[in-house]
């Protein structure tokens, strides 16, 4: 970087959700980003968001120790948003939780990174009930015993304009008379604070080798949840409370079909409440105050409304 003030950042699932909102705040603050995704073509998007050459996609898999050395070298910060709610045929919870953590982790180490971020998730415990948490853990662990000054994120449900939470039920609300109330407590987290706290946890002394729990300024019910989908959509739907052995048995026909809605390892996460656990460090310990829904969700559900009659919402 001689010459440079900006850093070297190479972000690991640099094309996605949470990546997207990341690497435009990485590029607008002057650093080079390298957003390291299986498929670059997938990720030629991101480079309208800064200067030329600044945002630069290339070919890597976290679990493939030669590929992610390449993606790394050089680098001054690296960030692993890598991570899948339900396995695939190439992607199991072993191979992207724990083996990519580890060897993002250890290579990054090797080159000398001085700052190394890792995405987790609320939930994350080797005692879980899901797969999902269990294996969330284990590449905690990996990740500690190679790189023991990592900051650890762990958000909570994410919601914003292109999350799969929110407009998914929104989505539904076309096709369906009745919302699937969800019996859990969640406390989702905007994308933009998430971006801004891993901005923090990459620039803060005080956030080498911590964990942060990252939630919202509320904590909700399913049963809220799904009202707040109706009311910025404008739609009357019946809400009903689906209990656990109802969920379970859709879980084990739904993580068949494509798209997989609901996987039943999923419903097993969802009988510990997706929150911010008590004296946990959050989003204030890093400067992020936390965005309210109201604020946000509004702004793309709209798109979900039908034209009213008579003010009437269908």
């Amino acid at each position: 970087m001689t010459g440079m003030t900006g850093k070297l950042v190479t972000v690991f699932g640099g094309s996605g959700f949470i990546g997207r909102h990341l690497v435009q705040r990485l590029a607008a603050q002057g650093h080079i980003v390298r957003v390291a995704v299986r498929n670059p073509e997938e990720a030629l998007y991101l480079k309208v968001m800064g200067r030329v050459a600044h945002i630069v996609p290339i070919s890597a898999d976290v679990a493939n120790e030669s590929s992610v050395a390449r993606a790394i070298v050089g680098a001054d910060w690296v960030v692993n948003l890598v991570g899948i709610l339900a396995p695939g045929d190439k992607a199991s919870f072993e191979r992207m939780h724990v083996l990519g953590a580890e060897t993002v982790a250890k290579a990054a180490a090797a080159a000398g990174v001085s700052r190394l971020v890792h995405l987790s998730a609320l939930g994350a415990a080797a005692d879980s009930p899901a797969v999902y948490g269990q294996t969330k853990a284990k590449g905690e662990a990996a990740l500690r015993a190679a790189f023991p000054a990592a900051t650890i994120l762990r958000p909570s449900v994410i919601f914003g304009p292109e999350d799969k939470f929110f407009n998914m039920f929104a989505s539904m609300t076309r096709f369906f008379p009745v919302l699937p109330v969800l019996p859990t407590q969640f406390q989702p987290v905007y994308v933009g604070d998430v971006a801004d706290a891993i901005v923090a946890a990459l620039t803060r002394d005080d956030a080498t080798g911590a964990t942060f729990e990252l939630g919202g300024p509320e904590v909700v019910s399913g049963r809220t949840l799904m009202e707040l989908v109706l009311k910025y959509t404008g739609r009357r739907r019946l809400l009903a409370t689906v209990p656990f052995w109802i969920l379970a048995i859709e879980g084990l026909i739904l993580q068949h079909l494509p798209g997989k809605l609901l996987t039943a390892d999923q419903v097993l996460m969802m009988h510990t409440p997706n929150v911010v656990s008590p004296g946990a460090k959050t989003l204030a310990d890093l400067g992020v105050q936390a965005t309210p829904m109201g604020a946000i969700l509004p702004s793309y559900l709209s798109r979900f409304r039908l034209p009213t009659r008579r003010g009437l919402a269908r």
